[in-house]
């Protein structure tokens, strides 16, 4: 994964979740796989930022964990700054011109839901929100692929 995105990090594996992904009480049991979780842990080894997701699309703000990293007051990294390039979809990939119209039907459908069951506004809420910021960002993306065009 690091090679294939051209990563300027490590990435940690625990396939069996031994290490790192029981020990940080994120294991799916069930399904026998991490759930979707994102752990900002402070040079001490403490824990300054927890959010444990209800699904693989449940995901926080970017501008969250930065936050909180630039709260720990930590210097700069010396890494080279990432080189984008063109991503590749695989072969199951949804085309990037259907993704404008996926996240509007799953924005009425999450305002629908919404509306008929009221004890899961504050959850559609959330996803209204993060459908908002993938939109926004394949709106961005679609506008660097078409060289400022879009």
């Amino acid at each position: 994964m690091v090679e294939k995105l051209d990563l300027p990090f490590p990435l940690l594996s625990d396939p069996v979740g031994e290490r790192a992904i029981k020990p940080y009480d994120v294991w799916n049991e069930g399904r026998h796989i991490a759930k979707p979780a994102v752990v900002v842990i402070t040079p001490e080894g403490q824990e300054a930022f927890r959010r444990v997701s209800g699904d693989f699309a449940d995901r926080p703000a970017e501008d969250d964990i930065l936050d909180v990293a630039h709260r720990l007051g930590l210097p700069p990294t010396t890494q080279e700054a990432p080189r984008p390039g063109r991503p590749e979809p695989g072969p199951r990939a949804m085309p990037l011109a259907s993704l404008g119209p996926y996240y509007r039907g799953a924005k009425f459908a999450a305002t629908a839901l919404a509306l008929r069951v009221p004890e899961v506004e504050e959850q559609a809420r959330i996803l209204i929100e993060e459908v908002d910021r993938y939109a926004e960002a394949t709106r961005e993306l679609r506008r660097r692929l078409d060289g400022g065009r879009a």
